[in-house]
Formats: structure tokens, sequence, C-alpha cells
């Protein structure tokens, strides 16, 4: 299961990947990393479609826009090639079409590999990670997990204030005036309450010993399992099998140019 894998293994299988798609500029390449990415997020682990579907359709539109733009403004090394249809003033070529797609389908690409880190990733597992494997400091690692933990209960306050102002007669704020004043009488209890807040847990932190030495026990060990570099090396062999089967159909484009 994806839950399993160390999260800093994971990042690492993702991040590498996602920036040698970067360089390629045929529509193949991404395309085959893409269906990997979507089988693996779904056959290993217990991600809802649905939910997955919700979260990835602003990216559908997003890569729609960055492709439907580049086809109609290419760069010079992609503005060549035969006249497939043009818009008004604009002429869509063959080089600038399939740029167009490979952007999209890159953009597509990221998300997906972007999703399966979020959705089947702990953010606590993962800072706990960051700070045994890649040494991250403990005074970082800890203020981010304790921010973290803080936006819900920022969340409930904010409620607790509207509905107190709603009480006392306070509407909805209207104009840009009303609208800047609002933030105001929303902001500076929020503020006091989160300064109060990170005094009592930095003093909680104290009492307990913490004093950010690197040179510490953990409750949790995050450690490297052979499965990890198992998961890594798949992901690394798939895009050169990507790579590769794009070299032999001949779609292969690196950086604009053709192999």
């Amino acid at each position: 299961m994806l839950t399993s894998i160390n999260p800093t293994m994971k990042a690492f299988a993702v991040l590498i990947p996602a920036l040698l798609l970067a360089v390629t500029y045929d529509p193949l390449t991404p395309s085959i990393y893409l269906v990997f990415t979507i089988l693996v997020t779904f056959l290993f682990s217990k991600v809802a479609f649905k939910r997955w579907l919700v979260i990835f359709s602003p990216f559908l539109l997003l890569a729609v826009s960055f492709a439907w733009m580049t086809m109609l403004h290419p760069s010079e090394a992609f503005s060549g090639g035969d006249v497939l249809f043009s818009i008004w003033s604009f002429q869509v070529t063959s080089e600038s079409f399939w740029a167009g797609i490979s952007l999209g389908l890159r953009s597509l690409s990221f998300a997906a590999l972007s999703l399966l880190f979020i959705l089947t990733t702990d953010s606590t597992k993962f800072m706990l990670s960051l700070m045994q494997q890649c040494k991250l400091p403990p005074k970082l690692t800890f203020g981010i997990l304790a921010g973290y933990r803080f936006l819900p209960t920022f969340r409930y306050e904010l409620q607790v204030l509207r509905q107190a102002h709603r009480i006392r007669g306070v509407g909805r704020a209207r104009g840009m005036k009303e609208r800047l004043h609002q933030f105001r009488r929303y902001a500076i209890p929020l503020l006091a309450n989160a300064i109060r807040k990170a005094e009592r847990v930095a003093l909680a932190m104290e009492s307990k010993g913490f004093t950010g030495e690197p040179n510490r026990t953990h409750y949790h060990e995050m450690t490297i399992h052979k499965r990890d570099w198992v998961f890594v090396s798949v992901f690394f062999v798939m895009f050169f099998v990507s790579v590769f089967l794009s070299y032999q159909l001949g779609f292969l484009n690196i950086f604009g140019k053709q192999f």
C-alpha cells in the first residue's frame, strides 16, 4: 500500500520524475506516465475515485487552457508545420497543436503525481521523515506541525466570530470599505488568539524538555525499507520506459529537439 511507503522516498519518487517530464515536449511520454500514475494510485491505495475525480477536475480545465493558449500563441520553435485550422487571425499549425497537447498532458501528469502524494501521505509522518531522513531542524519541523494543527481551530474560531457579530446586529459587508473593516474585525481577535496559543505551546514544549537539538530520540522512528527503494526504482524505470517507447515510435522530443 502507498500509505506504508516512507514519505520522503515517496516525495523523491514523485518530484524527480516530474522534473524530468518537464523537459519532454512530445505528447506520448507524459500520456504514458499519466496512465501509469493513475493506475498506481488506484491499485495500491484506498483513494476513492469520486474524491480523486473531484480534486482532479479543475486541473483538466487548467490543462485545456494551457494547451489552447500554446496552440494560439506558440513560440518560434513550435510555429512551423502545416496549418490545421484558423480562428480569426490565429493559425494553429501541426507543431503548435502537438506542443499544446504535450503541455496539457504534462500538466495533468504533474497533477496526478501530486494527488498520489497528497492523498496517500500523512502530514505528520512526512514532517517526521523530513526531520529524521533529511535532517530538517526539529524547531522548524515541530513549528510547522503545530501551525498545521491550529488550522482547524482557526476555522472554528472564525465561525464563532461571525456568529457573534451577527447576534450583535453586524451584517455582511457589501462595499470594499466595509470588507476591509470586516477583515480587521476578524483578523485582530484571530491574531491575538494565535499568539496566546503559540506561547502556550512553546511553554509546554520547554517544560517537557524540548530544546531543538538535532540529536534526540524519537517516539515514532521513520525508517527506509526495501519496499521504499523498490517504489522509487519503479517510478524511475517507468519514466525511462515511457521515453524509450516514445523514441521507438518516433515521438520523442526533448527541449524542442526531435529524436
